[in-house]
């Protein structure tokens, strides 16, 4: 039975008959139309409040998670409750209005007594429903009931497409105006019903001055059976169910299959219900939050007739409202009957049938649909009410009875505009400002009081074409604002310039086109060409054209004609007569003066002459006549005539246009959107014209819509993720920016408040990153003269995710016109993207494409590429080259511009799609082009849809979360999978093995590399080896590892480059984002924290922290548990933290953190004294255990032991620099214990890579500190160890590792010559293995050292690679790094390698980007050299600007040696502005030195500095001290500086020393402009390496210090 039953629900028949009551359904109408049929019953109408209250709520929530689905589940909970009553009691429900029903009980007139009484206990049982209950959103639902009773009429009418159907009769009116009288849960009876009732049942209440009567209750005589009762009147109900159906709601249920009937109800249903009759998620599919356009038309009767007589009258209206409403993409949705009145409800933009235009269309329609109905014989009056904006719309109603139906604020706006004012078209102020319509079309109306709207603003009467209402007001709409310039729009202003400068100085016409789509700013940049264009002996004329003026003829000519002449200022129509007489009286003979009449409005006389001209003479005497106006006009003035939205000019102005340019100098300049359909012939030819400039405009560039974002807010910078929100959404498009922020202020997500310095701020977690974007310096010149910089700045609400948020009404509507203009299977492909995110592989959409093949889906993805919804990209690399470029897509043609055929597809463009099929195959990633297409289609998926989805990518996505093969695929936290469990409750055990090895279960292979113990000292070292052959045994091994890696035959070197960026862009972000969306809180925990540890990895500190506040958020909602899996993600998430912090030189808060993260992995780090020396105790005792212990002794450590030893080393190995950064003397104890604390637990995890690592660290600690014997000893043990790994695979990694750090600590250690022999080697096995994070950090130290040792040919070399790196992989570091040295070479070495200039601009692009501004150091030795070069030049404005960009990163104090690089050259800018300040006689200059002198002696004091750098900390310190008259301590310094660059061999300081002692102590002076002289002669490194310039001579160029500014001592 259920299978039959099941079976029946899927009957075409049945589900059409679901949207009709029996009445149609049963009903045998002739098929004449219109067709009326007469009856008795009951008509019940209740009306349920709070419907459109929760509409509105829901149609304003913020998060794309809000909307449709709720909405329909709560409105259908109660809705389907009340038709089931209805059904139950025998009712046919008619009609449903948005929140209201009616319902018929059809019977004969003896039987109406009767059945009264079950409509009333029906009533009342519908009351019952919502007595008590309160609607989960906290919306109070009520109902009001108006009953009535007597003859009702049916009036069947429509076309051959749709038919129609109206309830008449008094009847009707009745059951309207008792529900108006109920007030809320009352039942109120039409007096008709009242006098036809079986009152001895009933109790009422009478109404005062009513006959109508109020329901109380029903009171039956205690002998009375209801039951009984019941089913007997039901006996008189043809259509209810009985015998074998008597358990259905719904005789219909059980309709069987018939062709005829189902063709005949077809024509009563909705054509969009019909393409989706047969999708099983038919409710769902086609319920929506969605901005439409809504139009009521009211036709009112002259006097009520019988339905034969009015049904005419509709019948006519109803098959022209259809005609009209076809064009334009409408559908009528309901027809209503009530008052007197037929009323029409029609909608402009239901699902799949968004157009461009829709409010236009939809205003131009109600005019058309006024004047034809108001020309109907026997209508009286017709009003029409439209209003724009969100509603529901949806399918409403019960299983086996619902409609579909719009519910929402703007339905009753238009409605009651439609009732309150009569015999007009009005509509609401949204419908007003988005019509794209002139301001004269309308008229603003008094504002009335109108029941149920709160506030309907202002209200329009729409008044149509009137040309005489129109005449002269078609200026340009646009008002240029003094103070606010026009942004991104440089290249066009300056076409406009030279083509004007052109135009003036010769004798012929010029065309200046600008094409770009809506919203693109062509308006603003006519404004900006409006107000340049001023000037004398030139005249201009500006005006804006609309859709309408498309239509009327030779209409733009018109309006450049009247303001030649001069008539647009005048105010009657006498004063333009007589201007045209004194204008043309020698031009046009007086008889043909009245050919003027029509297009000017003016009345002379018609002559017999000119009344037989035929339309085509009179239109051509017209155009010699203004051609020879124009020629006269010309020759006293130049006139530059503006055309805004230029695509609405009409043919017969084009014709005239294109002969004027031929024939009159004239400069023309338009803007358009893209042509529709193909331009006529005289506007093609126009574009083609050699003397026409056709400009596509594009985008903006970021920086254009920053500015634009901080002068729109009053601000003076706005958040990063703000910035990006904006910038990414806005694709580069004003109109985007500008409707974004309103949405962002709409629901008060805009902050505001004064920007805080650094310095004072008390830096915490949640102020680390003072990351607000600022406005280019060109904006904050163009304000400079305007309005002083405002101290503000915008931030977001706290907890706010600005990817989550529903797009802007605005935005949405646009991106519904483009996904209802596809085909359904590209709607749904674009619909199952939108799921996975913005970026996305097209592996996983083809996994979760339903029932699809790859060639449908390239095919598809070609197709939309083509049409911009996406673009594709061969890699994660490509992607974020594209990103970062942000190319404008500003084209200029001259007479070349192709102009597109739209004639259908030619054979050219089939061989560009296949062409673009072909790339797509070969490209993975997909990106939408605009964010807003990806939100607004995933909010057409419904909640369980949704899930569903997200489930599907999850599982998908899941076994490919790891790091990429490059690097073993294993976790971004070291064995984190094996901590935490993130299993899919749905993977079987297969699939999670298959995980877990790429998770990084070990192979055997693999397992080589881990040890069971620690090896025995092997015979590798002897103790009788000297230093020198330690050396030359360790660059031997070096060298043959290069070499084996070259020649091998195994397969030791990767076939690619890390793919792990690619890996986290497509794969686990997306995840995490998966998990999110499926409630799965702990899963999306996991990544987030992968996330957070991959960008750390990747040095990008602000995306680590973005993610680790999406993972503070989860943690607090996820419950506390003594799980070691939810405190190891707490210890995780800690010391991640702590690892921003360190990098962000926040040592203070890194150190709490780390301490936080080692006491939840139950190693608890030490604060007092005492606790430090009984736990050094402890470790060196078991550090000793460790080195003693045998090999097989120790099994290995279980996975999660694993990733807690792994957590563990990283907080140790960044406790102990900390504390070596630090000055107090008893640090040093704490350093050393972390240090050693590492070395212990890396070796207890047995893994090599990480003994070596900790003994490494170990042995640097101990240099840094002066313990010769341990640093040594350290080294050799890492020294042994990489001698026994196999030389393959993870081995190769750590035997490159260690030449690389080898090549670090002796380069900070100053031994140079060693630190290029380590790190060219270093160099070349990085090289091999593809791993540019480790390679660029390679080329960076050993061009420090190659720097200092003067091999300027090495030099170069090695930035060349390094340069090439940076281009290769978009690495934005090492390109920083690379203008750093470039700088340096400048400064210190006496050549130019790159110029000065091209370093400047590479710090002006770049400042911003978050790699470089939230990485310790590289920004502050940029700004530092540069300040350094304006010192040098005493350009000390400049100094300042670059000074305070340095000074602001001075207190990020990372223990690093970029940090120590950037802290010294600050230091060295201090120490020039020192001299100035002595020079120049300050009052603080004493001060200054001695502070400036005791941060270098602080510096060289520090455990964390490298003696590398006291040679120029040394200098540094003389300079002061001679400076300041010390000259004991100044001999003290310069010898201590020259000791160590001999000792460490550094040339590049020693020959700059050896030049300051004697320039010194020769008492020589020097010239103001001593370094200017000096740069000037400096060579190119061409010119050096071509032999053109003696290497030795740019030794001279050093700078000399100025020393001649107090009485030398000396």
């Amino acid at each position: 039975m259920s299978r039959q039953t099941e079976d029946s629900q899927d009957r075409a028949i049945i589900k059409i008959a679901a949207h009709l009551p029996d009445l149609i359904v049963y009903g045998d109408f002739s098929p004449e139309r219109p067709t009326v049929k007469y009856f008795d019953g009951v008509l019940m109408f209740v009306d349920i409040s709070g419907f459109t209250a929760m509409t509105e709520k829901f149609s304003r929530a913020m998060y794309m998670d809000r909307g449709a689905e709720q909405l329909v589940e709560i409105l259908n909970h109660y809705i389907s409750a009340i038709v089931e009553k209805v059904l139950m009691f025998g009712g046919d429900i008619l009609k449903f209005a948005g929140d209201a029903l009616l319902a018929l009980w059809k019977v004969e007139r003896k039987q109406l007594k009767n059945i009264i009484t079950v409509v009333i206990k029906c009533s009342l049982e519908i009351h019952g429903l919502f007595d008590t209950q309160l609607s989960e959103e906290g919306l109070d639902i009520r109902v009001k009931i108006g009953l009535s009773a007597g003859h009702i009429s049916i009036l069947v009418f429509g076309d051959e497409t749709r038919n129609y159907f109206l309830v008449i009769g008094q009847a009707v009116n009745d059951v309207r105006f008792a529900q108006n009288m109920a007030h809320m849960n009352e039942v109120i009876l039409s007096p008709n019903c009242w006098q036809l009732c079986d009152r001895n049942l009933i109790e009422i209440e009478r109404i005062p001055d009513q006959r109508a009567v109020k329901v109380n209750f029903l009171k039956p005589p205690s002998s009375f059976n209801f039951d009984e009762f019941f089913t007997k009147c039901m006996n008189f109900m043809e259509n209810y169910p009985s015998g074998d159906h008597k358990n259905l709601l719904r005789l219909a249920c059980m309709l069987e299959s018939d062709p005829d009937m189902e063709l005949s109800l077809q024509k009563y249903i909705m054509e969009s219900i019909l393409k989706q009759i047969d999708d099983k998620q038919l409710q769902g599919y086609l319920s929506e939050l969605r901005p439409v356009t809504i139009m009521f038309v009211n036709l009112m009767f002259k006097d009520q007739d019988k339905p034969e007589d009015i049904g005419q009258a509709i019948q006519d209206s109803c098959v022209h409202i259809t005609s009209v409403l076809r064009i334009f993409r409408g559908q009528i949705n309901k027809v209503f009957m009530f008052d007197k009145g037929c009323s029409f409800l029609c909608v402009f933009g239901f699902p799949g049938e968004k157009a461009p235009d829709e409010i236009t269309h939809a205003l131009e329609s109600a005019v058309d649909i006024f004047d034809f109905c108001s020309q109907i014989h026997r209508i009286q009056n017709v009003s029409i009410g439209v209003a724009s904006g969100i509603v529901f719309c949806g399918i409403v109603g019960h299983s086996v009875r619902h409609e579909y139906t719009v519910i929402g604020q703007k339905v009753n706006i238009a409605a009651r505009m439609m009732m309150y004012y009569p015999g007009m078209v009005t509509c609401d102020s949204v419908t007003y400002n988005s019509s794209n319509l002139p301001a004269y079309f309308f008229k603003e109306l008094p504002k009335k009081i109108m029941k149920g709207v709160a506030d309907s603003g202002p209200v329009y009467q729409c008044l149509g074409l009137n040309e005489k209402v129109m005449f002269g007001l078609a200026n340009l709409n646009c008002n240029r604002n003094e103070g606010y310039p026009l942004l991104g729009r440089d290249k066009e202003i300056k076409y406009f310039m030279c083509i004007m400068k052109e135009y003036l100085l010769c004798n012929c016409s010029r065309i200046l086109m600008y094409e770009g789509l809506s919203g693109y700013g062509k308006s603003q940049i006519l404004m900006e060409i409006d107000y340049l264009a001023q000037g004398e002996n030139h005249r201009t004329i500006a005006i804006t054209l609309t859709k309408v003026n498309f239509h009327q003829n030779f209409y733009t000519i018109q309006i450049l004609m009247a303001s030649v002449l001069g008539l647009d200022t005048c105010k009657h129509y006498k004063e333009r007569q007589t201007n045209l007489q004194n204008k043309v009286n020698r031009l046009l003979d007086e008889k043909f003066y009245c050919l003027l009449n029509e297009i000017f409005h003016v009345q002379f006389p018609i002559s017999r002459e000119a009344s037989k001209l035929s339309f085509l003479k009179r239109q051509k005497q017209l155009e010699a006549l203004f051609m020879k106006i124009l020629e006269q006009t010309v020759k006293e003035e130049r006139i530059i005539f503006i055309i805004d939205e230029a695509q609405f000019v009409d043919s017969a102005s084009w014709n005239f246009l294109e002969k004027l340019i031929r024939t009159v100098s004239i400069f023309i300049i338009m803007s358009l959107s893209p042509f529709l359909d193909i331009p006529c012939v005289a506007a093609s030819a126009i574009m083609k014209n050699r003397n026409t400039t056709y400009i596509s405009l594009g985008a903006v560039q970021p920086k254009d819509i920053l500015n634009k974002i901080c002068l729109d807010l009053n601000v003076s910078g706005i958040r990063k993720e703000l910035d990006s929100y904006l910038v990414e959404g806005s694709c580069g498009i004003p109109f985007y920016c500008e409707e974004l922020l309103k949405n962002l202020d709409h629901h008060k997500i805009l902050h505001f408040q004064h920007m805080e310095s650094e310095e004072k701020a008390n830096m915490n977690w949640n102020n680390l990153f003072k990351n607000f974007t600022r406005p280019t310096e060109e904006l904050n010149m163009l304000l400079a003269n305007i309005e002083e910089e405002s101290g503000e700045v915008c931030t977001i609400a706290s907890g706010v995710r600005l990817r989550n948020l529903s797009p802007p009404a605005s935005l949405k509507e646009i991106s519904l016109v483009q996904l209802d203009s596809m085909s359904l299977s590209h709607q749904m492909l674009v619909r199952c993207a939108a799921i996975i995110g913005q970026t996305f592989t097209t592996e996983l959409l083809f996994e979760i494409l339903p029932c699809w093949n790859m060639k449908m889906m390239i095919k598809a993805l070609a197709t939309l590429v083509e049409s911009s919804i996406f673009d594709c990209f061969r890699s994660g690399k490509e992607l974020q080259m594209a990103l970062k470029q942000h190319t404008g897509s500003f084209e200029v043609h001259f007479r070349s511009l192709s102009l597109k055929n739209n004639g259908g597809i030619t054979l050219h463009e089939e061989e560009e799609l296949r062409e673009l099929e072909s790339e797509v195959i070969e490209c993975h990633i997909i990106r939408f082009c605009k964010p807003m297409m990806q939100k607004t289609a995933y909010e057409l998926w419904l909640k369980d849809q949704k899930k569903a989805m997200h489930l599907k990518c999850a599982r998908y996505l899941e076994e490919k979360a790891h790091r990429c093969d490059h690097c073993r695929s294993g976790d971004f936290i070291p064995y984190h999978h094996f901590t935490v469990d993130i299993r899919l409750n749905t993977l079987d055990m297969d699939m999670i093995k298959a995980m877990a090895l790429a998770h990084g279960l070990k192979s055997e292979e693999e397992s080589t590399f881990s040890i069971s113990g620690i090896p025995m000292k092997s015979d590798m070292f002897p103790d009788d080896l000297s230093a020198e052959e330690i050396r030359e045994k360790l660059l031997e091994f070096f060298d043959a590892t290069v070499r084996k890696m070259r020649t091998a035959e195994e397969d030791i070197i990767p076939l690619e480059s890390c793919q792990c960026e690619e890996i986290l862009e497509t794969v686990i972000l997306p995840l995490a984002h998966h998990f999110l969306a499926l409630e799965e809180n702990h899963k999306a925990l996991y990544y987030f924290l992968e996330i957070a540890s991959a960008y750390i990895i990747m040095n990008d500190n602000y995306m680590a922290y973005v993610y680790l506040n999406e993972a503070e958020k989860l943690l607090k909602t996820l419950k506390r548990q003594k799980t070691w899996s939810q405190t190891f993600e707490a210890a995780t998430f800690l010391s991640l933290k702590g690892q921003v912090c360190f990098n962000m030189g926040n040592m203070v808060l890194a150190k709490k953190m780390l301490r936080k993260a080692l006491k939840l992995l139950n190693r608890r780090f030490p604060i007092t004294l005492f606790s430090l020396f009984v736990h050094s105790h402890i470790e060196k005792n078991r550090h000793f255990r460790y080195l003693n212990q045998q090999t097989q002794q120790s099994p290995p450590p279980r996975k999660k032991k694993l990733a807690q030893f792994h957590r563990q080393i990283i907080c140790f190995a960044l406790l102990w620099k900390i504390y070596s950064a630090n000055y107090f003397f008893h640090y040093k104890y704490y350093a050393h214990l972390a240090a050693m604390m590492q070395i212990n637990t890396a070796l207890e995890t047995q893994d090599n890579f990480q003994i070596v690592k900790a003994y490494l660290d170990y042995s640097m600690h101990n240099h840094l500190v002066g313990c010769e014997d341990l640093w040594f000893k350290y080294e050799l043990m890492a020294m042994e160890l990489i001698f026994s790994l196999p030389l393959k695979g993870k081995g190769i990694e750590i035997v490159s590792y260690v030449a690389e750090t080898l090549s670090y600590i002796k380069l900070l250690m100053g031994h140079l010559d060693l630190a290029i022999e380590l790190g060219s080697r270093a160099h070349k096995m990085w090289a091999l293995l593809r791993n540019p994070n480790k390679h660029y950090l390679v080329l960076c130290r050993l061009s420090t050292a190659l720097l200092l040792k003067c091999r300027y040919k090495q030099l170069i070399q090695v930035l060349g690679w390094l340069w090439d790196l940076s281009v290769a992989e978009e690495h934005i570091f090492s390109k920083a790094y690379f203008y750093f040295v470039c700088l340096d070479i400048m400064l210190y070495c006496g050549f130019i390698y790159r110029p000065f200039e091209e370093c400047l601009d590479f710090i002006y692009q770049n400042e911003d980007n978050r790699i470089l501004k939230f990485q310790s150091g590289i920004l502050l030795g940029l700004y530092s050299c540069v300040a350094i070069w304006y010192a040098r030049l005493q350009e000390w404005g400049n100094f300042r600007i670059f000074s305070n960009k340095a000074k602001v990163l001075v207190p990020r104090r990372t223990p690093t040696s970029l940090y120590c690089d950037g802290i010294s050259r600050y230091l060295e800018a201090q120490v020039l502005y020192l001299q100035n300040q002595i020079e120049g006689q300050a009052e603080n200059a004493q001060d200054s030195g001695v502070e400036t002198l005791k941060n270098l002696e602080c510096m060289v004091a520090q455990n964390a500095t490298g003696p590398v750098f006291y040679p120029r900390l040394y200098h540094l310190m003389a300079y002061i001290c001679i400076l300041m008259g010390d000259g004991v301590n100044c001999d003290f310094f310069l010898t201590s500086a020259l000791q160590f660059s001999e000792l460490h061999g550094n040339i590049l300081e020693k020959h700059w020393l050896i030049i300051s002692k004697e320039w010194w102590y020769s008492g020589s002076e020097s010239t103001e402009d001593q370094w200017l002289q000096t740069i000037l002669t400096f060579p190119t490194w061409e010119k050096i390496a071509s032999g053109k310039v003696n290497i030795q001579d740019i030794h001279k160029n050093k700078f000399l210090m100025k020393i001649n500014i107090l009485d030398n001592p000396f």
